[in-house]
């Protein structure tokens, strides 16, 4: 690939293009440098609470530096999705409202190896060029060679089947980003974190976001309370998923319109 698509695009059409072709496009300075460090200082306490109950559980090997559901009354991330970041782009790609899956993050240490230096895709099913699913990547350190910027084998999100080891590693492109970069990628696309060899950190947020009717990975509504979203702001109820729940008795199933647990406008 002739570039590492390290170049904002405010062209809708122009993002459209990139996506359909490459996958994955990458939007530098996208987060105020305060922002990154806020995020940054967080990280560390919210490992730990999840590192003991990984190795709790026993699951401990291959989660190492891996954090799973930030989303928390006291974190940064209501404060980041409240800024909708690439709303319109996602919006493009999924064709409306959207909700959030999944929003997670990475702690890439030296040699570390964490499944997700694993050749994957973010969704099971591979679904073409109906998209029920978009990643989104903040970078949180400069991503470099040295300290495991993330491959993606640019074009593959069009094909189903899974490529040879030596044939991603020898064809991917690596994310190569400043810190406060946004990486937005079609869910289909083969990746890997790459292998840190500093002695810094490689931090990033990871996450995805859907078509509202697909189920997300921990029920962000339930966890929060009904109570506190409430207090949100309608597009914090949105993305958080307050419009797209489930009923789980006859009393929220019958209710008015404007009370119901699925809201219209969610295709």
């Amino acid at each position: 690939m002739e570039n590492r698509l390290d170049y904002a695009v405010t062209d809708l059409r122009l993002f459209d293009e990139i996506i359909k072709k490459y996958g994955w496009i990458i939007y530098e300075n996208a987060l105020d440098p305060q922002f990154v460090e806020e995020i940054n200082t967080s990280l560390q306490p919210a490992y730990e609470f999840r590192r003991k109950i990984q190795l709790n559980n026993g699951i401990g090997e291959s989660m190492d530096g891996t954090l799973h559901h930030l989303v928390e009354k006291d974190l940064f991330s209501l404060k980041f999705l409240e800024q909708k970041y690439a709303d319109t782009q996602i919006r493009s790609l999924l064709g409306g409202q959207y909700i959030l899956n999944s929003l997670g993050a990475v702690i890439n240490l030296k040699n570390n190896h964490a499944y997700v230096q694993n050749i994957h895709r973010d969704i099971r099913t591979f679904t073409g060029s109906f998209k029920l699913m978009v990643q989104m990547m903040v970078i949180l350190d400069d991503f470099t060679l040295e300290n495991g910027a993330t491959y993606f084998l640019s074009g593959s999100h069009q094909y189903d089947e899974k490529p040879g080891t030596a044939y991603f590693y020898d064809h991917a492109d690596r994310a190569l980003a400043k810190k406060g970069s946004i990486v937005l990628f079609d869910a289909n696309l083969w990746h890997a974190a790459g292998i840190n060899y500093t002695d810094g950190p490689r931090r990033a947020l990871t996450m995805a976001f859907t078509k509202p009717f697909m189920k997300q990975q921990m029920d962000y509504p339930r966890f929060l309370g009904y109570a506190f979203g409430e207090g949100l702001s309608e597009d914090l109820r949105q993305v958080i998923g307050y419009n797209a729940r489930v009923p789980a008795d006859f009393e929220e199933y019958y209710q008015p319109v404007h009370k119901r647990m699925y809201q219209r406008g969610q295709e």
